[in-house]
């Protein structure tokens, strides 16, 4: 298969929120949002499917420099192949991307997070820039628009955190900042043994209300004008904070369960913001 064709398989097989959300963008549009997803989907990879750290890092390196000679004109790897067609087409900065595997990286690193201030790094390279690059992608008018897709990353990418402590403690890593869980007194050892206590109710209940505001932030920094071009980012929003209500509503259980979106409502989110967007754009 060709490069498109490559990255949209890999894409629809990954069962993404990403899938739905970018599901009924124009086809050129929807290609290139494939491609920047295989771009991340194979960085992560690298971090978490290889067992021995100093050759996960020389992959990275290696990873960085395929970017390199992506950047160049010389791409070597399917997915780079239609990196360099869509660099040209949105005018995508490199950074971006660096910054997206310095993130990934922060996995071999930073197996605890002593602050939210530390977490946040990871957060913004791991997600946001991912919203940046998005967005370009689909086109906006405001400046603003880059505040909307950092505080929207941030969003997500806490939201995720929420869902997922119980999958990455027993991966070894706990991205709830050890300060949050002194201030609830629920301990890094109360994490590894998984326990459902009132202190971790309250202490997930914080990290909701933290998301929240971030899912705040980015609302802020919305402009309306360009519903018709956002609405993809929209759905990402209107997924993530059904998600974030159904770990509430499931008081905080993530160890026991992973708490989902079933897929027939994230498909009515995406067709329900699709159509309301082709309408506005129609209206006078």
């Amino acid at each position: 298969m060709d490069s498109n064709q490559y990255t949209k398989q890999q894409t629809k097989d990954s069962k993404t929120n990403f899938y739905y959300s970018f599901l009924f963008l124009p086809k050129e549009k929807r290609d290139a949002i494939f491609t920047v997803y295989s771009f991340c989907r194979h960085t992560d990879d690298i971090v978490d499917e290889i067992d021995d750290p100093a050759e996960a890092r020389q992959q990275l390196d290696e990873w960085r420099q395929e970017l390199d000679a992506c950047y160049e004109d010389r791409p070597s790897h399917p997915i780079m192949d239609a990196l360099l067609k869509i660099s040209r087409r949105f005018s995508l900065p490199k950074q971006y991307f660096h910054d997206l595997i310095d993130g990934c990286e922060m996995d071999l690193t930073h197996k605890r997070y002593e602050t939210f201030a530390d977490l946040s790094q990871y957060c913004y390279r791991v997600a946001s820039v991912v919203g940046l690059i998005c967005i370009e992608i689909f086109g906006y008018r405001d400046p603003m628009t880059k505040d909307y897709a950092v505080n929207l990353g941030m969003a997500l990418q806490l939201t995720n955190i929420i869902r997922d402590v119980g999958e990455d403690v027993r991966i070894g890593r706990i991205y709830l900042p050890a300060e949050d869980l002194a201030r609830f007194r629920y301990s890094e050892q109360d994490v590894i043994n998984e326990i459902y206590s009132p202190a971790f109710v309250e202490l997930m209940r914080f990290q909701e209300e933290r998301a929240r505001s971030y899912f705040a932030k980015a609302m802020e920094h919305y402009d309306r004008r360009d519903r018709h071009l956002l609405f993809p980012a929209e759905v990402m929003r209107k997924i993530y904070f059904r998600l974030l209500d159904n770990i509430a509503a499931a008081d905080y259980n993530v160890y026991q369960t992973r708490i989902r979106v079933p897929n027939k409502v994230k498909l009515g989110i995406a067709l329900r913001l699709w159509l309301g967007s082709r309408w506005r754009r129609l209206l006078p």
